[in-house]
């Protein structure tokens, strides 16, 4: 480091704003009568460096997307964070005393509710895939800001820390910085390694990144360490910051059960007395840098080409997926396509082939895949993740908090339901519906063929937030010409008669077994309406209670899905107030390999079941009853 950057006016500057991001830590959890002082307090320092002289960002402006960016993935600390925009003058002081208050903004952990949080943190494990996503959209951009990230070293026992570790050093990400606050404490001991810096160091150099060890609370050895860390080039680099909880105050420093305890008043004003008189209210005040300018000109986006499917070739919605996002790559230069290394099943190999550097391949290690998507989503990109359905729940951590952000990340499902066959029970999605039709503000498409599964993915670039697209591994006919345009919340009507004594509700696979059903029950005299729901959150309301008006206020569900959480209960939501009569026919045995008309079969959500559930309820018995 220059001897012009090491000076003691520096050094007693940032010294002091630590200090006071400890008093406010402390004032603020305290009126709140809840929170984590001590958690604040190990990390004081190392804020006050990267704050006030290491990021480069304008303090008037935090969403602009040439600044620096800083994730707090130990969310817990969320007040050590609201002191340094104070300090920083985003909004005055007094407003951190509203801390965890029901009409405050300044939450008990940081949501983006708040112009300088990008992403809700708290959970731990999620901080560094973000922060490395954020840090891809820089490289795809030609972005010279740089993504640092504070974890604490309880959260880096979670293997998502090591995913992200990993795909970092593979993809040599060298704008990421991450800071691991090891000041030894968990919540209810002490901490696997504490203070063991060696096998950190060790443990981190093994996955390919520079570890720099450093007493975290000397505030000289910070700042060298972040100086070797942006002259890293080729690979990432991680500060690993010896601490103590509760550093500055002699009854809690280092000492257990402190974690997550707000300090009594007369505790507060025994802690400030030590740390009050230490104030300099002469020191310099530091001031981050500017951000770096980037010339980055983003185009703007053309139209999606129509689709041109053939009516006589089946196509598999995944594969129609593939087509369809490859296709709209070149005229949007915002999407991006984030696969599971199972590119050649999801068939974002074609996006791959024309778009090389805005596809990321996340391997298999899905947490880490979901929290790129969010960290691109965060810098104003429009990822697209896709794996097997199944695979997404194993992120669902990751996908929750996506959800509570309202990011504008796109989830793309395959191989749902028993209908994948001979692979078994372990690779199905049974559980994708529930999963993200919970999400709050969420849009979920289930597109029955190819034309359809195209349009969800125009519709999906278009709306804003959380969408999810479930598609199929089958082959499957393709029902609607290219002209046919589908609309969020609305469905199809594909059967209809004067004498419908039912409508079947279908989307997927079972769809087709539906309109199977309706021809096989028409040769019997029998008419049912069937409806290809397509958009199942929200779901089209007007049609559905339109549909049962006119056939004996009866619909039958029919879905490739657990019966919880999915197609039926989304019908039922809507329709259950209204007074009409919902059967669900959904997966309710445990499925095994076999064929998919063998599955179908045994789950009774084929054709025969369908046939056989109208005989039952209308034909047999005519009365409903």
């Amino acid at each position: 480091m220059s001897s012009t950057k090491t000076t003691s006016e520096l050094i007693a500057g940032l010294q002091n704003i630590a200090t006071q991001l400890r008093i406010d830590s402390i004032t603020a959890t305290t009126a709140a009568g809840s929170g984590h002082p001590t958690s604040c307090m190990s990390a004081a320092e190392i804020v006050s460096a990267l704050f006030f002289h290491v990021m480069r960002f304008d303090p008037q402006h935090p969403q602009d997307r040439d600044n620096d960016r800083f994730v707090l993935s130990k969310g817990h600390a969320a007040p050590v964070l609201y002191s340094a925009w104070a300090e920083l003058g985003l909004f005055p002081r007094e407003r951190l005393k509203t801390l965890r208050q029901f009409h405050s903004d300044l939450e008990g952990h940081p949501t983006p509710l708040l112009p300088f949080v990008a992403v809700p943190t708290g959970s731990l494990g999620q901080g560094l895939a973000v922060g490395l996503g954020m840090s891809l959209a820089s490289r795809m951009e030609d972005r010279e800001n740089r993504s640092y990230v504070l974890m604490g070293d309880g959260e880096i026992a979670e293997g998502s820390v090591w995913e992200s570790a990993e795909l970092a050093a593979f993809h040599q990400v060298d704008s990421l910085c991450a800071i691991v606050d090891v000041n030894r404490l968990g919540q209810s001991q002490p901490t696997m390694l504490q203070h063991d810096m060696e096998v950190y160091e060790q443990r981190w150099t093994a996955f390919g990144w520079r570890a720099l060890v450093v007493d975290g609370h000397d505030l000289e050895e910070l700042l060298a360490a972040f100086e070797q860390a942006q002259a890293t080039h080729g690979r990432p680099a991680v500060i690993l910051a010896r601490t103590f909880k509760g550093h500055g105050v002699s009854f809690l420093e280092d000492k257990e059960d402190w974690h997550g305890k707000a300090l009594k008043p007369a505790e507060a004003e025994k802690a400030l007395a030590e740390l009050q008189p230490r104030l300099q209210p002469d020191a310099v005040r530091p001031m981050p840098p500017p951000p770096a300018r980037s010339r980055a000109r983003m185009a703007q986006p053309a139209p999606m080409p129509a689709p041109a499917f053939d009516r006589a070739k089946p196509s598999a919605t995944r594969e129609a997926f593939g087509e369809a996002l490859a296709a709209a790559a070149p005229g949007d230069p915002r999407l991006n396509a984030l696969d599971g290394d199972v590119k050649n099943s999801t068939f974002t190999q074609d996006f791959q082939a024309k778009a090389p550097g805005r596809f990321v391949e996340g391997f298999i290690a899905e947490q880490n895949m979901v929290g790129m998507a969010m960290g691109l989503a965060a810098a104003g990109r429009i990822p697209f993740v896709s794996t097997f359905a199944c695979f997404l729940t194993r992120a669902a951590d990751f996908v929750r908090l996506a959800g509570l952000a309202r990011l504008n990340v796109k989830f793309v499902g395959t191989h749902a339901g028993v209908s994948i066959g001979e692979d078994g029970g372990s690779q199905m999605g049974l559980e994708d519906l529930a999963l993200f039709r919970a999400l709050p503000d969420s849009t979920v498409f289930y597109p029955s063929d190819a034309t359809s599964a195209w349009r969800a993915v125009e519709l999906a670039i278009r709306q804003p937030g959380i969408v999810y697209i479930r598609t199929g591994r089958p082959k499957q006919p393709v029902l609607y010409d290219a002209a046919e345009s589908f609309e969020i919340g609305r469905g199809k009507l594909l059967r209809q008669s004067d004498q419908d004594v039912a409508t079947v509700v279908a989307a997927g696979v079972t769809l087709n077994e539906a309109l199977k059903a309706a021809d096989e029950l028409k040769q019997q005299g029998i008419a049912i309406r069937v409806i290809d729901l397509f958009s199942v959150r929200p779901v089209d309301q007007a049609l559905l209670l339109e549909a049962a008006k006119a056939s004996h206020n009866l619909l039958i569900t029919v879905e490739d899905h657990h019966a919880a959480g999915g197609l039926g209960d989304a019908v039922a939501e809507a329709v259950g107030p209204e007074g009409v009569r919902v059967v669900r026919l959904a997966v309710r045995e445990m499925p095994h390999s076999g064929k998919p008309e063998e599955l179908l079969h045994q789950q009774k959500i084929d054709a025969a079941a369908i046939q056989e559930t109208v005989h039952k309820l209308v034909v047999k018995n005519p009365t409903g009853r």
